[in-house]
């Protein structure tokens, strides 16, 4: 088993997942999650009895007992405890495991008992007697409200506490003076037992936490937590236990520490050497850069941020004319906006799109760089017909789908991994995204958040329409892509974020030769399915890492 644990550590260890929720991105989002399954282990192997040797000279755990039960005797006639039912016999059947020698079987209710808490009659913000404990005054030191009620349930220094309301419930708190809150209860327990009880919580949070009961607010299942049945070691060994645990639960701070550091030292190189190949002025300097990064492309694109990061560098790239070669013999961009500037003209007469007005000229400080051969500078409202969308009143929509209506999108929430999924449809027609038309986030969180219509659909006044003229469809796609940054930074306000119109058409953009829009498209869909290629095969990695992860921890304690 040892020699399976060392072999594997380095891989088992560094497994991570997302956090289920918050919206952190990069190493923010990440979990530790091998890491995390080592301190279970530790924590199993600890109750187990297989963490530390035993110790033939120590006192068994029988006579512990003994004197567990005197002292709650004394407690119970201080009135310092109160009395509990008998605890049923254990049967045979409910033993799964074998005990090393000294070890008692008992059931948790032998070493402690809960004293729920209470809310007060009385609660105020001024410092009216003893401070109400809540999760927020223990776990933070937090104490914002305070009661005279002594009638409820005390809490001291010396005591130790556990969540039984919510989803933190079966967390363990250190005590303070005071009155114990509705939420918790007070872990009560000879004080020279505590700190394995302690152990004991630690160890059963996940199994408590994830079977509690109730529904609008779960709860510790109390019962079940007091009929669970444990093995107690002798008084010394438990002793060793915990000064083992304490030990063994650091060295996994100092190695998720380390990780925090690997990954944030990762992320900060990829971000720099991809920022050095973007801003190259000359082939040589790009091609030097580009060296260093294809020496080391094994270790620094193992994330999906860092595959993300490449991929801004592709439409980078791109839009700047460093992705593919120029070909003298494609007809310049000048020649085609020529034709965009005719085709304009020709759907202002046909009364398809609303004529606008004459866009800023370019000044030379907005040309901080020399143009590849046939490029030129434009305004990207010269190159689309850009349509704002229109809200419609709820008498004007419908959840079902009749004969005549199209979609109706009110915002990204309905947006899909490349077009949109709608639930409402109208038979208005106010504001229409054509099919092919790239459809992006102009109000809200979402800003700047885009997605392709599929079809002729109606858009509300959070999101705005491109429709490319004579341009190629996919290129401007990537021009938006790789403007989005500059989109989501010129948002205004803060109740409700928002881009204008001119945000947008006033964009400075550069514009290839036709046929270099075509050999660009081509060459970014195939760097970016490389880029899928290499998350699909860093996801299998990390999933056969949590797997076993998983399976070290659980054939290490059989």
């Amino acid at each position: 088993m040892l020699n399976t644990l060392s072999d594997s550590f380095d891989i088992w260890t560094t497994a991570q997942s997302r956090k289920s929720k918050g919206r952190g991105r990069g190493t923010d989002n990440l979990s530790h999650y091998g890491v995390q399954k080592l301190r279970e282990l530790i924590l199993e192997l600890a109750v187990r009895g297989k963490l530390v040797p035993q110790d033939p000279s120590d006192e068994s755990a029988s006579e512990l007992l003994k004197r567990i039960n005197e002292e709650k005797d004394r407690l119970i006639k201080e009135d310092k405890i109160r009395k509990h039912n008998d605890l049923p016999e254990i049967r045979n059947d409910e033993i799964q495991i074998e005990l090393p020698q000294g070890w008692e079987f008992i059931r948790n209710g032998k070493l402690f008992s809960l004293r729920k808490g209470k809310k007060p009659k009385n609660i105020s913000d001024e410092n009216i007697g003893l401070p109400y404990l809540d999760i927020e005054a223990l776990d933070r030191g937090n104490i914002f409200q305070f009661t005279d009620d002594d009638k409820c349930p005390l809490s001291s220094d010396e005591d130790i506490l556990v969540v039984c309301d919510g989803s933190r419930s079966g967390l363990i708190l250190k005590g303070k003076k005071g009155v114990v809150g509705s939420t918790l209860a007070v872990i009560d327990t000879p004080l020279f037992i505590q700190p394995y009880v302690r152990l004991i919580f630690k160890e059963g949070f996940q199994r408590w936490n994830t079977s509690m009961k109730g529904a609008a607010i779960p709860h510790l299942d109390t019962k079940k937590l007091i009929l669970e049945i444990i093995g107690l070691p002798p008084l010394p060994e438990q002793h060793r236990i915990v000064t083992k645990v304490e030990e063994l639960m650091s060295l996994c701070d100092k190695l998720e520490q380390q990780q925090n550091g690997s990954a944030k030292t990762h992320e900060i190189l990829v971000n720099a050497l991809l920022d050095a190949l973007a801003n190259v002025k000359d082939s040589g300097e790009l091609q030097a850069n580009w060296q260093r990064i294809e020496n080391n492309f094994d270790i620094l694109f193992t994330t999906d941020e860092s595959i993300d990061k490449l991929k801004q560098t592709i439409l980078q790239f791109a839009v700047m004319g460093k992705l593919v070669p120029q070909d003298a013999k494609d007809e310049p961009a000048s020649e085609l906006l020529k034709r965009i500037v005719e085709e304009k003209k020709k759907l202002i007469e046909e009364g398809k799109i609303k004529k606008q007005n004459p866009l800023p000229e370019i000044t030379d400080q907005e040309k901080p760089f020399k143009l590849p051969l046939g490029w030129i500078w434009s305004r990207f409202g010269n190159l689309i017909n850009l349509i704002s969308g229109q809200h419609l009143r709820p008498q004007e929509y419908h959840d079902k789908e009749e004969k005549g209506m199209i979609p109706y999108l009110t915002g990204p929430a309905e947006f899909g991994t490349k077009f949109p999924s709608a639930t409402r449809f109208t038979l208005e027609k106010r504001a229409i995204a054509c099919k092919g038309n790239i459809l992006i986030t102009c109000k809200g969180a979402g800003i700047g958040k885009i997605n392709i219509a599929d079809k002729n659909i109606a858009i509300s006044r959070q999101l705005m329409a491109i429709q490319p003229l004579v341009v190629n469809s996919d290129y401007i796609t990537i021009i938006v892509e790789s403007i989005n940054k500059i989109i989501r930074e010129s948002m205004i306000g803060i109740a409700i974020p928002g881009i204008s119109r001119e945000d947008v058409t006033n964009l400075i953009v550069l514009l290839p030769p036709a046929a270099e829009q075509q050999r660009i498209v081509a060459k970014v869909d195939e760097l970016f399915a490389i880029c899928e290629e290499l998350k699909g095969h860093i996801k299998s990695t990390e999933e056969i890492k949590l797997q076993l992860a998983d399976t070290v921890v659980d054939w290490s304690v059989v």
